[in-house]
């Protein structure tokens, strides 16, 4: 991004929360490579935004705030003295929008210069088709080297992934409980759990820190492989990088950077397809994890998840527990605490 060189020096003072229960608290912002970076006026980072997903919540308004894209709970209030930080801001925030493809122009010329026919041939099977084959011959090898690739590209928004050499075996016995090929454990970015294809499955650190029964986080890991089972994750990667993507992926063997990019700003904020509940069920029954603590954490009434409830698998059993005591503990502080 050319605008981007002039600001990387850039810095101001603000007022920021994570959540709207929080407090707000004064910090330092300064414009990074590719990131809005939030510190501690003593240089502690605090959380990286992407710039791509900087929105304004109030544009015209001061103070100037703003938010993550898909997270209008967490904020950034500059106020009018720090004009130069907010007019970057909006300068790059159009520099952005600027860049970005617009596809609609593309499928008009496409539209006028070909018969129609052959429109419909490339419009309405051939992506299909190229999709569906792209995603049949790619190896599980491949697969686990777009999901590590993925992960780079979302850490760079979430910040690192939590890993102690404490709790490196407990999130592989954690894995081999639940089937998952790799755990992630994520300080922010994500909502609660994701999957990237490779088996990689994203959790939020409040998964672990805010229960007290490993058999929860457990539940995310089962839904999400449940997910990944009804829709690929690499299917879904392809789906929205359009046709040139899986072109590419088939006759090269790689992605681009700007289609990792778009896409692990995407998977962060995008709705999920919902759950086949007999599959997940099923899911649970093999890994012999009990369905209910997951179904009160996602709904404390019960009453948008009552076959995880009356159908637990493991109703009326005692199974082995997910985890040990002392593993558990070791997890929930695999952030720090």
């Amino acid at each position: 991004m050319t605008a981007l060189s002039e600001y990387t020096r850039l810095e101001a003072i603000g007022l920021w929360r994570a959540t709207p229960e929080d407090q707000r608290r004064e910090v330092i912002v300064s414009i990074g490579d590719a990131t809005l970076a939030i510190s501690t006026v003593k240089g502690t980072a605090l959380t990286h935004w992407s710039l791509a997903a900087v929105n304004r919540t109030n544009p015209g308004a001061l103070p100037a705030i703003y938010c993550p894209d898909g997270d209008p709970g967490e904020t950034l209030e500059l106020d009018a003295d720090q004009h130069e930080m907010i007019s970057a801001l909006e300068r790059l925030s159009s520099a952005i929008e600027r860049s970005r493809p617009h596809p609609g122009r593309l499928r008009l010329y496409s539209v006028l210069a070909t018969l129609a026919v052959l429109i419909g041939i490339l419009v309405f099977w051939m992506p299909t088709a190229l999709l569906n084959h792209t995603v049949s011959v790619v190896p599980d090898i491949k697969r686990q080297s777009i999901g590590t690739a993925l992960l780079g590209h979302i850490e760079r928004v979430s910040g690192r992934a939590c890993s102690t050499p404490e709790t490196r075996s407990v999130l592989a016995t954690l894995a081999q409980r639940t089937g998952a090929r790799k755990l992630v454990v994520l300080p922010t970015g994500v909502s609660d759990s994701r999957h990237l294809p490779g088996g990689i499955v994203l959790l939020n650190k409040a998964l672990i820190e805010d229960y007290e029964d490993p058999a929860i986080v457990a539940g995310y890991i089962l839904a999400e492989r449940a997910r990944a089972a009804n829709n690929d994750p690499l299917a879904e990667l392809l789906l929205k990088s359009g046709p040139s993507a899986s072109f590419r992926l088939l006759t090269t063997g790689e992605l681009s950077k700007g289609t990792l990019d778009q896409y692990a700003e995407h998977v962060l904020v995008a709705e999920r397809p919902d759950l086949v509940d007999e599959m997940a069920l099923s899911l649970f029954a093999q890994a012999e994890i009990p369905s209910t603590p997951y179904a009160y954490a996602r709904d404390i009434t019960g009453e948008t998840v009552l076959s995880y409830i009356e159908a637990d698998p493991m109703a009326g059993q005692s199974p082995k527990p997910v985890l040990a005591d002392r593993d558990w503990v070791l997890l929930q502080n695999i952030c720090g605490g």
